[in-house]
């Protein structure tokens, strides 16, 4: 019987069991909820730059989101704030669209 102990899609114990199988489940708390969100977006972050093609790229780009956004919901903030945030960092500093990539910055 193969082990997991991973954070899961909230649908998954329900594919499983259409599937015919018996799982075990448990509700995380808190504290340790946020610490399987960071350990999935390090699993999601490494299939990312493993992906072989765009389609799989933007595939592990949603999981990041999905991720992205449950944590921010942890924090005690919604999408739209977690956005508006990063709207104003834009502003202030820019963006990445421009490919920038900064060699070395000559000391006084």
């Amino acid at each position: 019987m193969p082990v997991y102990n991973k954070l899961v899609r909230d649908r998954i114990p329900e594919i499983i069991e259409i599937s015919g199988k018996v799982f075990t489940t448990r509700i995380l708390e808190e504290d340790d909820y946020l610490m399987e969100i960071n350990k999935k977006m390090h699993e999601e972050l490494a299939e990312y730059e493993e992906a072989t093609s765009n389609e799989d790229s933007v595939e592990e780009l949603a999981d990041l989101l999905e991720l992205i956004y449950a944590a921010a919901n942890t924090f005690g903030t919604t999408i739209e704030e977690l956005e508006k945030i990063r709207i104003d960092k834009a502003r202030k500093r820019g963006g990445f669209d421009e490919r920038i990539f900064l060699v070395d910055v000559e000391d006084d």
